[in-house]
């Protein structure tokens, strides 16, 4: 079976061979008819597996017949990324090249005046991500009336991203009468939902189980410690025959330090990820596909959409939280029939995710030895860096909590201070040969220490009888009223006869 078996034009399948295509995929076979015949339609099928040309094709052959109006679109695709609503574009710039069709493609992070004026030129194929399209359609430059054909593209991942009332209400501004047709890689019940709410009696594709992985890729998946990702993926990248390769992680930040070690390191790195501006990840993807970078760190905004031809590897830097993400990472190798290899490295705490995406897929993944053993030495500087300074730490956090230093720690006995610097016991008397406490010179008499002046001064220690008394003790009787009731100066005890 070729392309014109399918009942496409002469001049699409002339677009189709010129691009170096001429048997089409099981999804293109059974959903392309079904398209042309203007039937609403469910495809499940995973990634990499043709399914953007699958209604491509057919909409450029639907499209060539009618005429475009200003600000009314003739047919709407959705895509939940930047990078796959590009990707489809590209797709209708290569296949429509022998068709007077217009384009329009509505993303966010670029500048809206193009794509106004786009859209008050007319246009025959509106691309267009839900966030910008709704933008603009409240902003009152866009009107939905008119279009008769409408694409849900990568529905599962609008439901991860949080784009299903967007959907709602988008279809509820289009015609009833329309064709609709929707596209993922698995059905979850919220998809199932959607689908029953906005097709008519569509007709249902399966090319492959859902969330099963491509045959066509060696799956891997490597135990290793949280430290020891980096230096397994260097290891891998060195000794795996790597030619391109997409490395993907689950946070932004990870993304940012993995591109900058591997260049440290001597490779060609790339990045992309959510905190870019379009332009800038337009430019790095243009580097990897011309090859002036050949390794390629991103999150998960480019597992989707990302279509680059040779991508021979696809690291697993993380294992994605979400199940779904694996298929779709995975399948940014291994497509159009050639074959791919993919690395998951599992740390200690992936231990439940790893489960999920085995459960999901229906397989087992098998472990990859990287034959290093204990690999102690390829944790790196940084964590023995680490370590050292952990160990540095502990005395100084122990004094900073007030502890007192273990004996062991304090200065020798000889080290300290000489006796004699000290006041000297051996001038004492002997404890035997000392006065009765009662004998002993007077306070006054002895001598003073420096940091107690005045001592002379002080009145001679009185009686026990006559101190003072102690707490709990009963206090002298008060004296009677016109008495002197303080102590007596020694001057009034004076006759001056």
């Amino acid at each position: 079976m070729n392309f014109a078996d399918l009942g496409l034009s002469d001049q699409l399948v002339a677009a189709v061979t010129a691009k170096g295509y001429d048997t089409p995929t099981p999804i293109q076979a059974q959903a392309i008819p079904s398209v042309l015949m203007m039937r609403d339609l469910i495809g499940i099928a995973q990634t990499g597996t043709g399914k953007t040309a699958s209604f491509v094709l057919p909409m450029i052959d639907i499209l060539a017949h009618g005429r475009r109006r200003a600000m009314m679109p003739r047919s709407l695709i959705l895509e939940p990324t930047r990078e796959l609503a590009a990707q489809v574009a590209e797709n209708f710039e290569a296949y429509g090249v022998n068709h007077d069709l217009k384009m329009a493609l509505l993303i966010g992070g670029v500048q809206m005046g193009d794509q106004v004026k786009a859209l008050n030129e007319g246009v025959d194929v509106l691309i267009a991500t839900p966030g910008r399209l709704m933008d603009l359609f409240e902003r009152g430059k866009i009107l939905l009336t008119g279009c008769d054909l409408l694409v849900i593209d990568e529905a599962d991942r609008m439901l991860d991203m949080g784009f299903i009332p967007d959907i709602e209400t988008i279809c509820s501004k289009l015609p009833a009468q329309r064709q609709t047709l929707l596209f993922s890689a698995t059905m979850p019940p919220p998809i199932k939902k959607l689908a029953d709410k906005f097709l008519s009696n569509p007709k249902n594709i399966e090319v492959s189980r859902p969330a099963s992985s491509n045959l066509n890729i060696a799956q891997h998946k490597v135990a290793v410690s949280t430290r020891g990702k980096r230096e397994a993926l260097r290891q891998l990248l060195r000794t795996d025959n790597v030619s391109t390769a997409i490395v993907f992680c689950n946070r932004k930040t990870t993304v940012r330090e993995l591109a900058k070690s591997l260049k440290q390191n001597g490779f060609l790195a790339g990045e992309i990820h959510g905190d870019m501006d379009q332009s800038s990840r337009i430019a790095e993807l243009d580097r990897f596909k011309a090859g002036t970078i050949n390794i390629l760190v991103a999150s998960d905004v480019a597992a989707r959409g990302l279509d680059v031809k040779g991508v021979s590897h696809v690291f697993n830097f993380d294992t994605p939280w979400h199940p779904d993400d694996y298929v779709h990472r995975i399948g940014r190798t291994g497509r159009a029939g050639a074959t791919g290899r993919a690395f998951t490295f599992v740390a200690p705490d992936d231990a439940e995710a790893i489960a999920n995406v085995e459960k999901l897929t229906g397989m087992k993944i098998p472990v990859y030895d990287l034959d290093g053993g204990d690999r102690q030495e390829d944790r790196g500087q940084d964590e023995r860096a680490e370590s050292g300074e952990r160990e540095e730490r502990k005395p100084r956090d122990r004094r900073a909590r007030g502890e007192r230093p273990a004996r062991q720690e304090r200065a020798p006995r000889e080290e300290r201070a000489p006796r004699e610097e000290r006041a000297p016991r051996e001038e004492r008397a002997p404890r035997q040969d000392r006065q009765p406490r009662e004998e002993r010179a007077s306070r006054e008499e002895r001598q003073p220490r420096e940091e107690r002046p005045m001592r002379e001064e002080r009145a001679a220690r009185p009686d026990r009888e006559e101190r003072r008394p102690r707490r709990g003790e009963p206090a002298e009787p008060p004296s009677k009223p016109g008495e002197w009731n303080g102590p007596i100066p020694g001057f009034l005890g004076v006759s001056a006869l």
